[in-house]
């Protein structure tokens, strides 16, 4: 199995919505964002899947010695054997994807986040130099387009979040801000416990809207000049809006079960969104 075919594996296997938005790129294109993505894939797993946080430190400072290895052109894995091409074709820098590897280390150590500004330096991390560095493999014109892909970096992250809220509380993590959870009258408690108290619908609502904002401000931060190179990104907008709709309209069942939209509707959405740009 070469590496990039390893790197498609990893992808379709994942089930993500993101898949979807690279279909219909080029095959250089799509090479590279595939190995983009299953590098975020394998060490998002680290943290995710290793219940000893020990055992996925040494193997995050696995990863930061690959990605050295990577700048001296002389990596092992298959993922950044694949991202040595990518990088050398589109000039990705190794200090973003070392910072998406200080941003999945977070989680290893931080469980809670006090304020919003805290949440945002992690979601720019593990999802705004994601974005930049996906801009910068479908190609811009405009510098721009980087505020674009941050922001919409963000959006999606958020509403990662938004869906995952129970998922992460089972892991012991909890991602809403802390001082948001006491201005809507709802404990840190209730949340890792499973018991949802009265003001949690309302502090959800105000999640979703704030994801809603980061979505607006996105679209609105996009050159024309770029709209049609950055298509996948706007398909990513798309399917994950989709969802934060899907879960607006029940927003307790957050806590007790993972939202999703059949693949059917995604594939839909992607082909709507990618014909529209």
């Amino acid at each position: 199995m070469t590496p990039d075919e390893y790197c498609a594996k990893r992808a379709a296997a994942s089930g993500s919505s993101f898949y979807y938005s690279f279909a219909l790129l080029p095959p250089q294109r799509r090479q590279a964002i595939l190995a983009l993505y299953a590098f975020c894939r394998e060490v998002d797993d680290v943290v995710d899947e290793c219940p000893d946080p020990a055992l996925a430190r040494v193997k995050l400072d696995w990863w930061d010695q690959e990605l050295a290895a990577l700048g001296r052109g002389n990596p092992q894995h298959p993922v950044t054997r694949a991202l040595a091409d990518a990088r050398g074709r589109y000039d990705l820098p190794e200090a973003s994807l070392r910072e998406i590897l200080i941003g999945v280390g977070m989680d290893l150590t931080i469980s809670s986040y006090p304020d919003f500004a805290a949440l945002q330096l992690y979601c720019h991390r593990v999802a705004g130099v994601v974005g930049e560095l996906s801009a910068t493999i479908f190609g811009y014109e405009d510098p721009g387009t980087l505020v674009f892909a941050r922001s919409l970096g963000l959006a999606l992250q958020l509403t990662n979040i938004v869906r995952d809220v129970g998922e992460d509380a089972r892991r012991g993590r909890l991602y809403l801000p802390l001082d948001e959870l006491e201005r809507f009258g709802v404990t840190p408690q209730g949340i890792l416990h499973n018991h949802p108290e009265p003001g949690f619908g309302a502090l959800m609502g105000f999640q979703i809207e704030r994801a809603r904002q980061c979505y607006a401000q996105a679209l609105a931060a996009l050159p024309a000049v770029d709209r049609r190179s950055q298509r996948p990104g706007l398909v990513m907008g798309a399917i994950y809006r989709a969802l934060l709709e899907e879960i607006a309209g029940a927003s307790e069942r957050v806590l007790r079960e993972r939202t999703s939209l059949t693949p059917l509707r995604k594939v839909w959405i992607a082909w709507a969104t990618w014909m529209r740009a």
